[in-house]
């Protein structure tokens, strides 16, 4: 049988038909109008010129119309392909003509922006405003009016490609993940399994839509014809209200949004009786935090591994034991054990094996791995060799197969000849009870090569000095690896995954 999203799409509209899909704002639309409305838009795109394989791209924050364009290109074989509303404009303009799509979804918000960038948005024939109107642009609902409810003439197959999701560009320009039918499917499936998901199930995304976490998640709700709750933003408030008020059952965050919902007055007057999944991911979870959390809302927590290339890890709600033995402590500061059917193994720079709890580079095989990047076949060659996804991660395992994340390669400190981890330095750091947040980097150094700088947030109220910070290390961490300088910051930039952004930092430090 096919494996493809549009059999998801259809299996719900069949089985849960009138469930709602999306809700937004006390909107919402079931599976079956999902369907609908999916066929509808690649109908539309087809009589529009936009061809079976052809690049959809779609610039918008989350909104209902933003899941049903993911619809339809999932049902049709057309690519969609997200651009992060983040970025500036020359960086949306590299994303654009990069994957050079064919229609171009956008927000109203975004208007003044394309109209100074179309002269170089050569392969984009039709613009689609989806929430207003715009002189040079087709009005959502009009441009859906000039589809039929039978679809294309294409769909989807298994061996399509599915997406181009767009990497962080944290080294350099963003690369386009490409992402199949069958890959995705898979995933979602992964994701389903992960969340024990099913159609009562509803999960509240506020991460957007344009990034693989929120994406993927969504599409493991939808695996089992469980309800996707939308939010624009961010916003700990509307999420507790939504815990109370829409029923959600599921949340993923980045661990840094968890603080701010543990953080919130709000807190103590909500009902989390039915919310059974905290999904924490993209980052790593400080270990006073994840205590801190599941003392406050009780053994719901999951971790999740992975990145756009891949998904690889998991630790589960059952492993994670705070009162356990001090193995399974230990177990909380991982990232728990390959997903099934996903194999992992840490090399060294040689590309020999590591044996247990000698750190190196995370290498991740699967069948829901990224097929390579669009239009960069050197990185691709670097990041896929033999089957295997490289990712840049370095990590550990222990000896009963938990992996640990030790740091990006990128990220790793070389003072004086010794590997510094900067995740290891933050983790120490973040122990102090008047510290809120916390990124270690290197800082340029005539002696050593390089020496750690600690960028620390302070609890609202709390006093600390540098001195203050770095003997605090000391007692947790081998002297060599205490950070030698701290800057003191209200807030540290972080890219729409919940992720510290280390470049932007050390643009501003180095």
């Amino acid at each position: 049988m096919p494996f493809t999203l549009a059999d998801t799409l259809e299996d719900n509209a069949q089985r849960f038909s009138n469930q709602a899909a999306y809700l937004m704002d006390g909107n919402s639309i079931t599976h079956r109008q999902l369907l609908i409305r999916a066929k509808k838009i690649a109908s539309a795109a087809q009589n529009a010129g936009v061809d079976h394989q052809d690049r959809v791209g779609v610039l918008s924050m989350n909104s209902l119309a933003y899941g049903e364009i993911i619809a339809a290109c999932q049902w049709s074989g057309l690519i969609l392909s997200t651009v992060n509303f983040r970025l500036a404009g020359p960086e949306i303009c590299h994303t654009v003509t990069d994957s050079a799509p064919k229609i171009l979804f956008f927000e109203a918000q975004y208007s003044e922006m394309i109209e100074e960038l179309r002269e170089q948005f050569s392969s984009v024939e039709v613009y689609v405003c989806i929430d207003g109107h715009v002189d040079w642009a087709q009005d959502y609902e009009a441009f859906i009016a000039t589809g039929s409810d039978k679809g294309p003439s294409f769909k989807a197959r298994e061996q399509d490609i599915a997406a181009l999701i767009y990497t962080g560009g944290t080294t350099g320009k963003p690369k386009g993940c490409i992402l199949g039918q069958r890959e995705m499917r898979l995933g979602a499936q992964t994701m389903s399994v992960e969340t024990r998901s099913g159609p009562e199930d509803r999960i509240l995304l506020v991460m957007p839509l344009f990034h693989i976490g929120a994406m993927a998640m969504g599409m493991g709700i939808h695996f089992r014809g469980g309800t996707v709750v939308l939010h624009r933003l961010f916003d700990p408030a509307s999420l507790l209200e939504a815990v109370n008020n829409d029923g959600v059952t599921i949340l993923h965050l980045a661990p840094t949004l968890v603080q701010m919902v543990l953080d919130h007055p709000k807190l103590a007057t909500t009902d989390f009786s039915k919310l059974h999944t905290l999904v924490y991911s993209a980052a790593a979870m400080p270990l006073p935090l994840l205590k801190r959390g599941m003392d406050l809302l009780g053994p719901i927590f999951i971790n999740l591994y992975g990145q756009t290339e891949v998904f690889s890890s998991g630790l589960l709600r059952e492993q994670h034991r705070p009162d356990g033995s001090e193995k399974e402590k230990r177990w909380l500061t991982s990232v728990g054990q390959p997903f099934p059917g996903t194999r992992i193994r840490i090399e060294d720079d040689n590309g020999n094996l590591c044996p247990p709890e000698v750190a190196g580079e995370i290498v991740v095989q699967s069948s829901a791995m990224a097929r390579g990047y669009w239009n960069n076949h050197k990185a691709t060659l670097d990041g896929f060799k033999d089957g295997w996804c490289y990712t840049g991660d370095v990590g550990l395992f222990d000896e009963d197969g938990m992996l640990y994340l030790v740091d990006r390669k990128k990220d790793v400190i070389i003072s004086g000849g010794e590997n510094i981890y900067s995740r290891e330095v933050e983790d120490a750091i973040l122990c102090h009870a008047a510290i809120s947040e916390c990124a270690a980097i290197g800082l340029p150094d005539e002696k050593w090569g390089e020496s750690v700088c600690a960028v620390v947030v302070l609890r609202e109220g709390e006093q600390l000095s540098e001195a203050e910070v770095i003997s605090h290390c000391q007692t947790m961490i081998a002297s060599y690896k205490k950070p030698r300088s701290v800057i003191f910051a209200d807030s540290i930039p972080k890219m729409p995954t919940g992720k510290i952004d280390k470049v932007s930092l050390r643009k501003l430090y180095c």
